[in-house]
């Protein structure tokens, strides 16, 4: 089975943003479309939002979701009041959304968590004792630094060498090891082989955890066909602003795992000592967890759903070949990619402009053309100085010497945003 052909990409065509799905949806709106800000001169523009990979915007039936529970909103799991009982149902109900949207197995812990960098930490806190990771430097922080022991192995060059890394980085471990993959880069939006990697993981004993977190806003996953044991995501970036995101995966690391946070709900009984419940669910969920945030994220779940995958992935996929197709006519401007123009990815770019900062440029786009992208190391530091050469400077966060732009899009991104952007470079370059 093709590992890059399996997240429903169909061919570019040309469609409005909101045009019918093909389930007879339109694709659902977004909170804020309509902002205006304001640009050099005192002028209000409508905003080009291009910094969905950083947080997306609030889906329209997110926000219902989030507004129909705030009414009867109460505590969850031990009240016998009528709100609380139903505000356990919504939580729990969200939980079972959660898993059917990842394809997770039906005995799967999905255990809500604050994003993908929490999910990812408290997996490392369960991982049985001389258990080693082995994770890619092009990862984004998240995935590159939760672990106690680990063997960080090199960008790799094509697909077919990630997973031949791999292979030799497991073959050589013994004891317990856990591979680590980011689905697609949240630098370059390039599509990893997760299918064959998790093949290879399995044939040395291994586990692996995806880092789902930018593929699940624009790609359909299925975790018990793909073969993975544990997918984190975080709803901020699904259209679920609320402060809740998720781990996924088997029960066994998870029930056996030291709590992560220690208080009421993840204990049975408390006496001279706390008996823990073995449910990693409660287990790992202390506290009065994030209701409304639990809810956003399974609305999310359901809205991209029930849209449908097609038109969604149509839509991205003919925008971000007009931005690609753009960024490359304007001089000066370098589009940044491990694996080359040609290699599957989703609605992310990154790029340089010569002669400029990546702050300079995104202060100029900001604040003469309302454009917002990101600027910066986007959270991958050792992956962004491979892409730009520059793999001994140790510059941090504020050094602007091995920065690029991103520019990402998704529901509610326009035709008209991505020609502003490549003609507001256009005017850069040429001053």
């Amino acid at each position: 089975m093709s590992t890059l052909t399996i997240f429903n990409s169909v061919p570019a065509a040309e469609a409005p943003a909101n045009a019918p799905a093909a389930s007879g949806r339109s694709i659902p709106a977004v909170l804020g479309a309509d902002l205006e800000v304001p640009v050099k001169g005192g002028r209000l523009v409508g905003y080009a939002n291009l910094d969905y990979a950083a947080s997306a915007p609030c889906l329209e039936p997110v926000s219902a979701a989030v507004a129909a529970a705030l009414p009867a909103y109460s505590s969850v799991h031990r009240g016998a009041g009528y709100a609380s009982q139903l505000t356990t149902a919504r939580y729990e109900q969200a939980r079972h959304t959660v898993r059917a949207f990842v394809g997770a197995r039906p005995d799967d812990a999905v255990i809500f968590t604050r994003n993908t960098t929490d999910a990812t930490n408290l997996l490392a806190g369960c991982l049985p004792e001389g258990t080693t990771t082995v994770v890619f430097d092009t990862e984004h922080h998240a995935s590159l630094l939760p672990w106690p022991a680990s063997v960080r192995l090199a960008a790799p060059a094509f697909p077919g060498e990630a997973v031949r890394a791999a292979d030799e980085a497991l073959a050589a471990i013994d004891g317990p090891k856990l591979l680590v993959v980011t689905a697609a880069s949240n630098v370059t939006g390039e599509l990893w082989p997760i299918a064959a990697l998790a093949h290879i993981a399995h044939r040395h004993g291994a586990r692996i955890l995806v880092d789902a977190a930018q593929l699940v806003p624009h790609r359909r996953l299925n975790l018990t066909a793909l073969g993975l044991d544990y997918v984190a995501f975080s709803g901020h970036k699904l259209y679920a602003p609320f402060g809740a995101g998720v781990l996924v995966g088997r029960r066994d690391w998870l029930a056996e795992g030291e709590p992560y946070l220690k208080g009421g709900g993840a204990v049975r009984s408390v006496g001279e000592t706390a008996e823990w419940h073995d449910d990693p669910e409660p287990r790992h969920e202390a506290g009065t967890p994030n209701v409304l945030g639990a809810i956003a994220l399974a609305a999310a779940c359901d809205a991209l759903s029930a849209t449908g995958w097609t038109e969604l992935v149509r839509e991205e996929e003919r925008l971000i070949a007009r931005l690609r197709s753009g960024l490359a006519s304007v001089e000066g401007v370098r589009e940044l990619s491990l694996w080359g123009d040609d290699h599957p990815r989703v609605g992310i770019v990154s790029f340089t402009v010569a002669g400029y900062s990546a702050r300079e440029v995104a202060e100029v786009l900001s604040s003469e053309y309302g454009i917002g992208v990101r600027d910066g190391k986007f959270c991958a530091h050792p992956f962004l100085r491979h892409l730009l050469g520059a793999q001994d400077a140790d510059g941090g966060c504020d050094d602007d010497t091995t920065s690029a732009i991103r520019a990402s899009i998704g529901i509610g991104t326009t035709q008209e945003h991505v020609d502003r952007l490549v003609e507001a470079l256009r005017d850069l370059v040429s001053r």
